[in-house]
């Protein structure tokens, strides 16, 4: 099945088989009946599994050619329950430019269960190894990253993972199965936060794990049954309906992205952008091998470096919102310094390049000459 496909039949029955409903009904219980102790049609409580959730869960494996997925009430849960693999004194290896929340999970709760995390430029991946040893468990990898869109070597960190006998773990929120397919590269674990492309709407909040192994598969389903972590039926019901126009919304994310790319490049206000599709980007070539076009998520700084010349930018926007969040339907702005990514210091960010100038934007699937004229009004 082609993927185009398999965002509207991928892991699904056809028919529900009560009264051939087209899309899956939404199961609003808490639990179920049993005609006697333990016996019962599949599901005895939601929270360890409600069939909407399994649903989506199992459009998730398909999309990401997976053959177990995994639903969570928010994208940081599901990370939470890949670091629940690990115990104290064991050792990550991450991407030292990644989203905020997982930096913040990361540094100011497991790094207080005794987890050591070593944030790395992955950039190039011949620097990663140098920080793995006898401790190292768990390789997490961003790519695009957030908010500097790097674009890390997949298939290098593959190599890496099992060379040392590691978990490669890939946050694939930005590109989304439908450009890149990190299990099929050498990942053992996908992640995305589906409250962005996958949803696709800005009206939920969920999260995703999918994996290949099956014992490993276990191992998670067990954490996402004693945590609690789930998502509900509604949630579940809204990305499904999400996924199956993934493909024709990422193609108008991508063509946008594109042109808007290349009017940012040839701003004179504009300093520098960040896109992984401009020829100009260190890992082009990479993102080339890896992934099928380059998504909408473009970063870029004015001339300067001034805090209040880019809140300005951003203020003055009036198609593009001034919101946290990405891949909905509508653009997004976002200034990284002082809301996805306040919870960094700012020594740390500035490493990377989430200075004070720079801002984010989720390019929508709106009309490109509106999207661009809002720009052209707001940098004016």
């Amino acid at each position: 099945m082609k993927f185009n496909t398999k965002t509207i039949h991928g892991g699904q029955h056809n028919v529900d088989p009560a009264y051939g409903a087209v899309m899956p009904p939404i199961y609003q219980t808490s639990t179920y009946s049993q005609t006697t102790p333990g016996g019962h049609k599949g599901y005895e409580y939601s929270r360890s599994g409600n069939p909407t959730r399994t649903a989506l869960e199992n459009a998730f494996a398909s999309l990401e050619n997976g053959k177990f997925g995994l639903a969570f009430s928010s994208g940081l849960a599901a990370i939470d329950a890949v670091l629940k693999l690990l115990k104290p004194g064991d050792e990550v290896v991450s991407t030292n430019d990644l989203y905020g929340g997982s930096y913040r999970l990361f540094t100011k709760i497991y790094q207080d269960f005794g987890i050591k995390f070593h944030f790395v430029g992955m950039q190039d991946a011949s620097a990663i190894e140098k920080h793995i040893n006898k401790n190292t468990k768990l390789l997490w990898v961003e790519t695009p990253t957030n908010p500097m869109m790097n674009i890390i070597d997949i298939k290098a960190c593959a190599v890496l993972s099992k060379k040392h006998n590691l978990l490669l773990a890939v946050d694939n929120t930005f590109a989304t199965p439908y450009l890149q397919q990190p299990l099929e590269i050498g990942a053992d674990i996908v992640m995305h936060s589906a409250t962005k492309y996958l949803g696709g709407h800005s009206d939920v909040v969920i999260g995703a794990l999918i994996v290949k192994d099956e014992k490993l598969a276990e191992r998670l389903y067990f954490i996402q049954n004693a945590s609690g972590a789930v998502c509900g039926p509604q949630d579940s019901f809204l990305v499904l309906r999400g996924i199956k126009t993934l493909h024709i919304r990422m193609q108008r994310h991508c063509e946008n992205g594109k042109a808007i790319a290349e009017y940012l490049t040839s701003h004179p206000k504009i300093e520098k952008v960040y896109w992984p599709g401009l020829p100009s980007h260190p890992n082009h070539e990479i993102a080339k091998k890896q992934m099928k076009d380059f998504g909408g998520m473009i970063s870029f700084t004015t001339k300067g470096n001034i805090m209040a010349d880019a809140i300005k930018v951003v203020e003055r926007l009036k198609i593009f919102t001034l919101a946290e969040s990405l891949g909905g339907v509508e653009s997004l702005a976002g200034h990284p310094a002082s809301m996805t990514h306040a919870s960094i210091p700012k020594v740390e960010r500035e490493k990377t390049g989430v200075v004070d100038s720079l801002i984010r934007l989720s390019v929508g699937i709106e009309d490109i000459d509106d999207l661009i004229a809002d720009l052209k009004q707001a940098l004016g």
